[in-house]
């Protein structure tokens, strides 16, 4: 068996628990990365043991601070009810069911001007790692540890190919990608793991890709 030092040590984080309070403020982090700029409310469903004793780990300000982009290690995570304040963001927690998900898991909602909503769905599953398993109803599998590219485009031929060719343009090797889509012509997103960050430049190709809805990259 291989054992890390960080699964020995477990993260650098502010709060009492690992699962309930780093890996939270992590996925909510992530979530907030992979989600459209200019949201006003961030609704959080939390699920299993996130809802049966979240608040006494301080889940919830660890969810609301990595949702307003702060780190696991923010000092800034217990003021985040006040920071939330400050930036005019409102916020809602409720109890939901996720079937067949970890015991700590989440939907996090976004809320848009005009009535646009985007969410992310994940768990944390132990020492301050997550995994990533629905973004805005496509099926997704990551655990945001590598650098990760992420896109949302309608479902044609050549939009997979163009992301991949971008990348080898620029000697980006890929790790592990998966393509999932709502069905055959619609609504597709494909993740890419990555052994380097994704620069800027590239980012910025693919928004003017045709095709492609949108476009991030992630690298916590």
């Amino acid at each position: 068996m291989n054992i890390s030092i960080f699964d020995v040590t477990g993260p650098v984080m502010i709060g009492p628990s690992s699962s309930h309070t780093a890996g939270a403020a992590r996925l909510a982090y992530v979530a907030a990365a992979i989600a459209p700029d200019g949201f006003w409310q961030v609704k959080f469903g939390l699920a299993g043991s996130f809802a049966k004793t979240g608040r006494g780990h301080g889940t919830d300000k660890a969810l609301l601070a990595g949702a307003l982009g702060l780190s696991p290690d923010d000092t800034g995570i217990r003021d985040a009810y006040a920071l939330a304040k400050a930036r005019g963001i409102s916020y809602d927690f409720e109890t939901i069911e996720l079937p067949d998900s970890h015991e700590n898991s989440a939907r996090i909602t976004f809320l848009y001007e005009g009535g646009e909503t985007f969410y992310v769905e994940g768990s944390s599953i132990g020492g301050g790692r997550i995994l990533v398993t629905n973004l805005n109803g496509l099926a997704a599998e990551f655990s945001a540890e590598s650098p990760t590219l992420i896109t949302m485009q309608y479902d044609r031929q050549g939009v997979v190919s163009a992301i991949t060719q971008l990348l080898a343009e620029q000697n980006i090797n890929i790790g592990v990608m998966r393509v999932n889509r709502t069905a055959r012509g619609d609504v597709a997103s494909t993740v890419i793991e990555t052994d380097a960050p994704v620069p800027e430049t590239i980012v910025r190709a693919l928004k003017s890709t045709p095709n492609i809805i949108r476009v991030c990259a992630v690298s916590v």
